[in-house]
C-alpha cells in the first residue's frame, strides 16, 4: 500500500470514530481482526470488535472525540502509529486522555488494533 493511502486510509478510520459510525469505523476491519484494548482484553474477529465498541458508539462513556497529535506510517509494512488526546464530554464535565493506536494493514483493512492509554487511572474501569 502506498504510504498516501494508508495515511488517508488511518485518517478515515478516525473520522469515523469522530462521526460515531460504528458501521463506518467497521468497514474498515478485515474479518479475521484483532484489537487489542488499552486495559489488556483481546478482541478477535469483527463480531467481537464491534461487541467492544457498542458501550463507546451508544455514549456510555460520554462524547468521545480523537484530536490526532501525530501520524506515523510505514507504507512497506503496512503499520500505522496514530497519537491522539481524546477529549470527553461527560455528565461530570469534560474530561481528556492521551493515548495511541498501533494499527497493521493488509489488503486494505485493518488486521490489528493496539490501544494504548497514558493515565493515573483507568477511566472505564475493568471488563470481566
Amino acid at each position: 500500500m502506498e504510504r498516501e493511502k494508508l495515511t488517508d486510509l488511518v485518517v478515515r478510520f478516525t473520522e469515523a470514530f469522530n462521526r460515531e459510525d460504528l458501521d463506518g469505523v467497521m468497514s474498515f476491519m478485515a474479518e479475521d481482526a484483532v484489537y487489542d484494548e488499552f486495559n489488556g482484553t483481546v478482541n478477535r474477529g469483527t463480531a467481537a470488535i464491534r461487541a467492544a465498541f457498542v458501550p463507546q458508539f451508544r455514549g456510555d462513556y460520554g462524547k468521545l472525540r480523537f484530536h490526532t497529535e501525530d501520524l506515523f506510517v510505514d507504507a512497506t509494512a503496512g503499520k500505522a502509529l496514530i497519537r491522539w488526546l481524546c477529549t470527553l464530554e461527560t455528565k461530570r464535565g469534560p474530561a481528556a486522555w492521551r493515548g495511541l493506536d498501533i494499527l497493521h494493514v493488509e489488503n486494505s483493512r485493518i488486521k490489528e488494533k493496539l490501544t494504548y492509554a497514558k493515565a493515573k487511572v483507568p477511566l472505564f474501569g475493568e471488563k470481566s
